[in-house]
């Protein structure tokens, strides 16, 4: 008797595109994704790598697992609360909801008792002003980098921006301020030196072409000993006696002063010591969402509101709602990792190695993104093996810890406390894998 193919036994097309499952998914998934969900696993099952019989069990948890985003969420277990490459500040829960309600209609550009059109984002321009008086007006566009770029176009295109050689810097990828600002067809007129610029170098620089001063704070570097720089209030002077606009680049996004971080400026200081404008991040020690922030004098913000590259990099109604969210509401996540209590923490982290039989040790966590470069955290961490991490970054929940001195280290600053126990069974996990894949290679 002829042997049936088993090939012959694989699921149609059809009959698994009509499975329960399958259709619901088609809320959330597109039907491109689920037919190649469906070709995938039929796949497996004519090369022999899959029962036929397995076919649908295993399409239907594909179909389960399969979200319309790749980004999966991670834990930050690094003890870097600003962390670039988990996407920065994570967002508050008032945050989070305000995004969600944004995702739809609003009021964004409407004002709804008379039916006509109102200015952009003006709940997110109020909650800015009201946390930092200082500023006369405030203008939010996509991004740190998209402010810079604006300030410079609409005061500098085509004539001079003046800064030091010490303030020259490059941020992350390999982005350089100075590559963004020229190509805006501004002229970068450098002064002073790497270490040591005065306020003559700045005078001496200034002249008819000269459209603004630029003071960049050096949020990701330190340059200490025989050095010295420009205070605020002085180049300010210098710079109204002369008519040129002051624009202080402060990376980071403080509105106020911060006794964690006490050389950190703030935009309410360096306004109050005469800046015209102050650029900030939203995304970094403000915690909230991707923004570039431009406060200052209201003249001047109106000129860069004016300028047609205001409408290319004008931030979107996401980016409003969750802004205004975090600065009206209460401490987000980045401020409360910032001040996290350094006793809870070890009681936190205790708790854990007595479960997993961990030990514990000092570790030091940071601001990150560029802010508040060298200033340590004190904290704790569980010490692993490091074979670990890889379990940990690949396992789910995913979890990111730190590789040092080749010890897994588990810091939970950034780490909600509601979420230890996602983090106690990911490790128990992953040493137990480590364990399993130890004993494998020794047998």
């Amino acid at each position: 008797m002829d042997q049936v193919d088993p090939r012959r036994l694989i699921p149609r097309t059809n009959d698994l595109l009509a499975l329960p499952a399958v259709r619901e998914a088609r809320t959330r998934l597109n039907g491109r994704i689920i037919r190649e969900l469906v070709r995938d696993v039929q796949e497996q099952a004519r090369s022999g790598g899959l029962p036929a019989g397995q076919v649908e069990p295993v399409l239907l948890a594909a179909v389960a697992a399969r979200t319309a985003t790749t980004l999966r969420p991670v834990l930050n277990a690094t003890g870097v609360i600003v962390h670039t490459n988990l996407g920065r500040a994570p967002l508050s829960e008032g945050a989070v909801a305000a995004l969600v309600a944004a995702s739809g209609y609003v009021d964004v550009e409407l004002d709804l008792s008379d039916g006509s059109r109102s200015r952009r984002g003006a709940g997110a321009r109020a909650a800015l002003l009201a946390a930092c008086p200082a500023a006369e007006d405030a203008l939010v566009v996509n991004n740190g980098a998209a402010a810079l770029v604006l300030a410079t176009t609409a005061l500098a295109a085509g004539r001079e921006v003046v800064l030091s050689r010490g303030e020259l810097v490059e941020i992350g990828a390999g982005f350089r301020l100075t590559d963004l600002m020229e190509s805006t067809g501004a002229r970068l007129r450098e002064v002073g030196t790497t270490n040591r610029t005065h306020l003559h170098d700045y005078a001496g620089a200034l002249g008819p072409d000269t459209g603004c001063i630029l003071k960049v704070h050096p949020s990701n570097f330190r340059v200490d000993g025989f050095t010295s720089a420009v205070p605020m209030a002085e180049l300010s002077r210098l710079a109204a006696g002369n008519g040129v606009p002051l624009v202080a680049d402060l990376g980071s996004g403080l509105l106020a002063p911060d006794p964690f971080l006490p050389d950190e400026p703030d935009a309410a200081t360096a306004l109050a010591s005469g800046a015209d404008v102050v650029i900030a991040s939203g995304d970094k020690l403000l915690g909230g969402p991707q923004a570039g922030l431009l406060l200052g004098r209201r003249e001047v913000i109106a000129r860069l509101a004016r300028h047609p590259l205001a409408r290319a990099v004008r931030a979107d109604k996401l980016a409003l709602a969750a802004l205004e969210a975090t600065v009206a509401g209460g401490p987000p996540p980045v401020v409360q990792a910032l001040h996290a209590d350094a006793g809870q923490l070890r009681r936190r982290t205790d708790r854990l190695a007595r479960e997993l039989g961990a030990a514990v040790v000092p570790h030091d966590g940071r601001v990150g993104g560029g802010g508040a470069p060298g200033v340590p955290l004190a904290g704790w961490a569980l010490r692993l093996p490091e074979g670990v991490a890889r379990l940990l970054r690949t396992g789910d929940p995913a979890v990111l810890p730190r590789v040092h001195d080749g010890f897994c280290l588990v810091d939970l600053r950034c780490v909600p406390e509601r979420d230890d126990a996602r983090i106690a069974a990911a490790v128990r996990e992953a040493l137990a894998s480590l364990e399993a894949a130890d004993a494998g290679r020794a047998g």
